[in-house]
């Protein structure tokens, strides 16, 4: 179909008699383009080709099959609707008149005139149809202008979008090159997402090889019921994790973070009590004050643990002469309502130390701000904390002064659902007894629990006390105040914002003199970086001789591989 024009002829399509000639003369004779088709075929190529309008007389459509025009009519586009002017003469057959009432549906927009018809009257209703034409050609050219405007603001928006992209590069770029952030970046570096299918199932599946494996060697050096009940329990869960992942590979899936869960939030925090005296001074005490019918709260258990020991841990440095940090929850009820939404559970750590500015006070949540010396804070604990408390569904408030102390304040959304039984912690402090003399004291980073177990198992079979840390962050806070630590075996793929060859990195700039040997089931990702580093690896899984050995080697100063 031509695109229609205001140029366009009114087509006159009455084969019968003089109608025709004598309407194209009529029309043309008052200004108007005008052209007779003889057939209906040729009325439809002509509709096809282009028209202002149609005049016809009905008896042009008696008996014959008119579809071809009807299909036309129908296939206009939505800004089209063609004027028709039917010539109708008095008939009284029987049932003209339902025939006529179907050819006016089938085109639509029809004007009815009727024998006999004076020029005059003829003439103005083609005119007013002509009108209304280009009222239809006027609405064509506005709609093609705003699809025009459209395309070109969409345009305008791509090439807003790349300059801005390009600007934000630029921007990235200049933070990048900072000396200062660059260090502060480095110490903080995430850890690289498992993104490849091939690393992340060969690290999972390692880690499984290395339960059973592992403990089918310990079963046969215990006779303890208990730990070999612990160690059959562990193969059992790490076979059952195990046909999950293979569902997870049959469904092309990538294995999740963990989501968050319903906690109970005394229990979680009560469970930190230890860790909390362990990560900070001596001089420094830890008061905690819960409310006992605390709600629960839906929360990333392990990252409110790292969220609690960032506050505890910035709290300690604000009071370098010791002082107190007092942890408090309550619950807040919403104003109004009574279905529990709207509620949260406020958690609070103060402490009385130095305080802040308030030029301080308005930056502490900027990532990379720290008014620590360099080499003593990244700036993203705080950051940590705002992130955590907005992804939560919360909000994070902040109130200190000058020499009067900080209060930080996490209003976290209560859950209607029932606490998990089974919080996990950051860090287990299990210390073997088996021996009056330890081999040495271990720290063991490991984010898995049934592999933590089972090593723990080993390393206390080979005499060693051991410290467990579930993330490189809290490895780092159990390290505080140059604990007794003999060596730190790690991971390295673990959740937390730090790898295990960045720890490794860390604890060499804190401690250069703490051995550390690292372990991986799919290790060949970082054994360059480690290698460069000097770090030895031991490969998942292994036996109790393979670890001992690797041990020795390292805490000897040689190769653990």
């Amino acid at each position: 179909m031509m695109a229609p024009s205001e140029f366009d002829p009114v087509l006159v399509f009455a084969p019968v008699g003089r109608d025709a000639a004598a309407s194209v003369e009529l029309l043309m004779r008052n200004g108007i383009a005008a052209k007779a088709c003889h057939d209906l075929s040729a009325f439809v190529i002509e509709l096809e080709a282009g028209a202002s309008a149609a005049f016809l007389a009905e008896e042009a459509l008696f008996s014959r099959n008119a579809s071809s025009l009807y299909k036309w009519v129908a296939d206009q586009p939505p800004w089209s609707d063609l004027p028709f002017i039917l010539l109708t003469s008095r008939q009284e057959q029987m049932g003209i008149e339902g025939w006529r009432q179907n050819v006016i549906a089938k085109l639509r927009n029809v004007a009815l005139l009727e024998r006999p018809v004076q020029a005059l009257t003829l003439v103005s209703s083609l005119q007013s149809a002509l009108r209304a034409r280009t009222r239809q050609l006027q609405l064509r050219a506005l709609l093609e202008e705003r699809e025009r405007s459209a395309q070109q603001l969409e345009q305008l928006v791509v090439a807003r979008t790349e300059a801005l992209e390009a600007a934000n590069t630029a921007l990235r770029e200049q933070i990048r090159v900072r000396a200062e952030v660059e260090e502060k970046l480095r110490q903080a570096q995430k850890i690289e997402a498992i993104g490849q299918l091939t690393g992340g199932v060969a690290h999972d599946f390692n880690n499984l090889l290395m339960v059973i494996s592992g403990g089918l060697e310990m079963l046969d050096r215990q006779a303890d019921p208990a730990r070999r009940k612990r160690l059959r329990d562990g193969m059992r869960q790490a076979a059952e994790r195990g046909s999950g992942l293979t569902r997870q590979l049959l469904a092309f899936s990538r294995r999740q973070e963990l989501k968050p869960q319903t906690i109970d939030l005394a229990r979680q925090i009560g469970g930190m009590r230890e860790l909390l005296d362990r990560s900070l001074r001596g001089d420094v005490h830890v008061l905690i004050d819960l409310s006992p019918d605390l709600w629960p709260v839906e929360v990333d258990a392990s990252e409110l643990e790292l969220v609690v020991l960032n506050l505890a841990v910035n709290a300690r440095d604000a009071m370098p002469k010791g002082g107190t940090i007092k942890i408090t929850a309550k619950n807040e009820a919403a104003q109004s309502g009574a279905d529990g939404h709207g509620d949260f559970v406020r958690l609070v750590v103060a402490d009385d130390g130095c305080g802040m500015t308030p030029e301080v006070k308005a930056r502490v949540f900027e990532p990379f701000f720290t008014t620590k010396d360099i080499g003593k804070g990244s700036g993203l604990g705080l950051a940590q904390v705002h992130g955590f408390a907005q992804q939560s569904g919360g909000t994070v408030e902040i109130e200190s002064e000058v020499g009067k102390g900080t209060t930080i304040s996490l209003l976290l959304p209560r859950s209607l659902d029932r606490p998990a039984s089974d919080e996990h912690h950051l860090v287990d402090l299990h210390v073997a007894r088996r021996r009056a003399e330890p081999a040495g004291n271990i720290l063991l980073v490991e984010d898995d629990d049934e592999v933590a177990a089972l090593v723990a198992e080993m390393l206390d079979e080979l005499g060693f006390e051991v410290v467990r840390a579930a993330t490189a962050s809290a490895a780092l806070g159990a390290l505080a105040n140059g604990r007794s630590v003999d060596l730190v075996f790690s991971d390295i793929m673990m959740p937390g914002g730090m790898n295990g060859v960045e720890l490794a990195k860390e604890v060499r700039f804190r401690r250069s003199d703490l051995p550390i040997l690292l372990t991986s089931g799919y290790s060949e990702s970082a054994k360059q970086d480690a290698e460069a580093q000097g770090i030895n690896i031991l490969r998942k899984p292994y036996q109790l001789a393979e670890l001992e050995e690797a041990i020795r080697r390292t805490m000897a100063g040689g190769d653990g591989n």
